[in-house]
């Protein structure tokens, strides 16, 4: 289904008095198959009508991991219709709940205004000139009320005459751009104004090398370093690794994704490839391939025999674009990342069959 059609089928369909079992609300519980696609590899996309009684403003949510899971907290990217169901807005929002057992709902819906405000001040005026300080969902006090006060930046559309899809695209971009964007000017904003920002901190789950200033003796010290080292991984990550495990799986390869401290091993036909996956954090396209290079080459350099070198292999959480494929391909790696259709990558990604289609 398309995004437009998502859309319109809920604003004209959904109703609150038939229930979470209505075909709207299911349609709603079925958003990560039309939405996932159009977002970053690892991210979370939840739709809701509500728990037992139907919502007064259903959604759907788009959550980076290593900020939050749920609405509960933190910052997300979501669809929100308005009670009226007139319109739906595209809502960079913040969560509500932790705030309110902390401050109580009042305080805690005067702090989401001030915090909304900070960080869209933030911005360059450049950047989000067209977009909307405030959304309407019919002012219903409780989580709608809260939905209005949280809005940091929003895209608003009338659910009669929602624009082409190509739009919707678009703006979904954008959107989960500025999200990135907004992360780490509040993060700043936290460390530079005092009491400005007041939401519980996100729990990072960034990489932390136990390897950072070891230097080994031989090759048999770095290979028992890496294989009882414990490294946690962002669940960006750890979903990127599932999903192209299984698409690898469906090409007819035998995958491997357990194989520590490699993150996928893959053979078909004789040949075996070394996979190293990479989140691109915060739009840092240059440091996952420079982590890429880095990392492929030691573990091939001291994981295999100078005889049976594996092919080497870059798996992204995003597009890298072609100067940084190009780059890659110098030093002998394919690159591959997830698009709408499916996994695209360099020419020698497509001619292995790790990508449907090149750049």
């Amino acid at each position: 289904m398309t995004l437009r059609g998502f859309l319109h089928q809920v604003g004209s369909t959904y109703d609150r008095s038939a229930g979470t079992g209505s075909p709207a609300a299911k349609l709603l519980r079925a958003a990560p198959s039309t939405f996932e696609p159009h977002v970053p590899a690892g991210y979370i996309v939840k739709g809701s009508a509500g728990n037992g009684a139907g919502a007064f403003c259903p959604w759907v949510s788009f959550f980076d991991p290593d900020e939050t899971s749920s609405a509960t907290r933190g910052m997300y990217l979501v669809y929100l219709f308005a009670e009226d169901l007139k319109t739906v807005s595209l809502s960079l929002n913040q969560g509500v709940t932790e705030l309110r057992e902390t401050f109580g709902a009042r305080e805690a819906e005067k702090r989401l205004i001030n915090e909304a405000a900070a960080i869209r001040g933030a911005f360059a005026d450049e950047a989000i000139a067209d977009l909307e300080d405030v959304i309407d969902l019919g002012g219903r006090a409780g989580l709608p009320r809260a939905y209005e006060s949280g809005n940091v930046l929003g895209r608003i559309y009338a659910t009669s005459s929602l624009p082409s899809e190509d739009a919707l695209k678009s703006d979904l971009a954008r959107m989960i751009a500025l999200y990135q964007e907004a992360l780490v000017l509040r993060e700043d904003l936290r460390s530079t104004t005092r009491d400005v920002i007041t939401t519980i901190k996100s729990k990072r789950t960034d990489e932390k090398d136990p390897l950072l200033y070891f230097a080994p003796k031989n090759d048999d010290e770095y290979v028992q370093k890496i294989a009882g080292r414990t490294l946690k991984k962002s669940r960006k990550h750890e979903t990127l690794v599932r999903r192209y495990g299984e698409f690898l799986a469906q090409a007819g390869f035998k995958a491997g994704t357990n194989v520590h401290p490699r993150d996928i091993v893959a053979r078909r036909g004789g040949d075996e490839w070394l996979i190293e996956a990479k989140v691109v954090r915060r739009g840092n396209v240059s440091h996952a391939v420079r982590e890429a290079i880095g990392q492929l080459a030691t573990y091939a350099f001291l994981l295999y025999t100078a005889d049976k070198q594996p092919g080497r292999m870059a798996l992204f959480t995003e597009p890298i674009g072609d100067v940084y494929a190009r780059l890659l391909s110098h030093y002998g790696i394919a690159s591959v990342w997830p698009t709408e259709d499916g996994w695209a990558g360099s020419p020698e990604a497509v001619e292995a069959g790790l990508a449907l289609k090149g750049v």
